[in-house]
């Protein structure tokens, strides 16, 4: 699968995709801004401006007016916001290519920003931050990274907070899109049944007249974990939902692909050492997995399950008894390894086989990454991998201290530290 880049006398940069198969193609726009880019003051933005987006322009100025012309060409669109990046995309027929860049740019350029529909919106946001309050499944990885990061931006939940947004304003969203919506600091990914060359002359028509202005870079993380840590959710719940996991390192080391494959032993399917241990064995979960996650400056492998609440603690010990024993008694066989390796590639290819998500690969290391590889690369560097290198990842990382986030009706936090020594 081969890309073309090219950078917009503004800065913009555009990916084009060529995919001769696909009759559909997806325009992806991505922005190098979230929620860790965000202030005590404004917490929330990021998230409350992506719902904006589709609010209205001063060429289509509702949201129905947006909505329709999507639904009438038989598009699917939405948008999406993290704590590194927004995006906003339409998936469309090939024939409808340049209506959807028309309108991304539309929404991008001429947003109305109405305060009414600001308004109106606060209480989608708020609803939307009870339905995962209401969602520990969901919600226990924001307590894990409140645990790792405390109170910084990337600490804070993505939706933001209630008060927060209840206080923010049309002032406030320009302010914010004036401060890191430049044109230098999006990229424009456009995956599909497509002709490069008439994109990219489309692209610039649309895009081109973008301002564009330097940016504020993010605030580093300082880590500096020395023991076990311990942060408790307290909720009545039926089941207890916990994140057991270490730091490990930023996106572009090279270390996670060793440790995506580690994680993969771990807890990366049906027939993993965790999901064999934790639930066929014991009994004690009905879903538990591992992942290795990355940011531009930090990561943790962390391992998260729905587990019986009177068995929590046992859930726990034979969580950290697997992270003890893939180091040294129980070193994972030349076996598990061509089987993890095999079950990464094989959920990469599946999922690349929607325009969609095609563009947000390249999309998100065209903004995050220095260098930019094609899925097949990816596959090149899982199969590099040795033996050593799980061994020593899993030797490096499983032997820092551990972080444990649980949701439940708990209030005694030694009861849990006492588990991770």
């Amino acid at each position: 699968m081969q890309f073309q880049k090219s950078v917009l006398s503004n800065g913009l940069r555009l990916l084009t995709i060529p995919m001769s198969s696909f009759n559909s193609a997806t325009v992806l726009v991505m922005v190098g801004a979230g929620s860790r880019y965000e202030t005590l003051q404004n917490n929330g933005i990021s998230h409350f401006l992506e719902h904006m987006a589709f609010k209205g322009t001063q060429k289509r100025p509702s949201a129905m007016d947006i909505a329709s012309l999507i639904d009438g060409i038989g598009g699917e669109f939405n948008a999406f916001t993290s704590k590194e990046i927004t995006g906003y995309y339409v998936k469309s027929s090939i024939d409808h290519t340049e209506l959807t860049l028309d309108i991304l740019s539309d929404m991008l350029k001429n947003s109305k920003l109405d305060q009414t529909e600001i308004d109106k919106e606060k209480g989608v946001i708020i609803e939307e931050i009870n339905m995962y309050e209401d969602t520990p499944m969901r919600k226990i990885g924001d307590i894990y990274e409140q645990l790792l990061y405390g109170n910084t931006p990337m600490g804070w939940d993505i939706a933001g907070r209630k008060d927060i947004i209840q206080k923010i304003n049309r002032d406030d969203f320009l302010s914010y899109m004036n401060t890191f919506y430049s044109s230098s600091n999006m990229t424009v990914v456009v995956a599909g049944g497509i002709d490069a060359k008439k994109t990219e002359e489309q692209v610039e028509k649309y895009f081109g007249d973008m301002k564009q202005f330097s940016t504020p870079a993010y605030v580093k993380l300082q880590e500096d974990q020395t023991k076990a840590e311990v942060l408790i959710k307290q909720k009545v719940t039926e089941q207890v939902h916990i994140a057991l996991g270490v730091r490990t390192v930023p996106l572009e080391n090279a270390k996670r692909y060793p440790l995506s494959i580690l994680a993969a032993i771990l807890g990366g399917g049906m027939s993993s050492r965790l999901f064999h241990e934790v639930r066929e064995k014991r009994g004690l979960a009905y879903y538990v997995r591992t992942s290795s996650d990355h940011y531009q400056d930090a990561g943790s492998l962390v391992t998260t399950a729905g587990v019986d609440a009177k068995r929590v603690d046992e859930a726990i010990k034979v969580i950290c008894e697997q992270f003890q024993k893939i180091k040294k008694e129980l070193m994972p066989t030349k076996e598990e390894i061509t089987k993890a390796k095999e079950f990464l590639k094989g959920h990469l290819v599946l999922e690349l086989e929607d325009s969609r998500a095609v563009a947000g690969f390249y999309a998100h290391q065209e903004l995050l990454e220095k260098e930019v590889v094609s899925p097949e690369e990816v596959i090149e560097k899982l199969d590099s991998v040795s033996a050593e290198d799980i061994f020593s990842s899993a030797n490096e990382f499983l032997s820092l201290p551990l972080s444990l986030a649980i949701i439940g009706n708990f209030d005694d936090k030694n009861r849990f530290l006492k588990l991770l020594e």
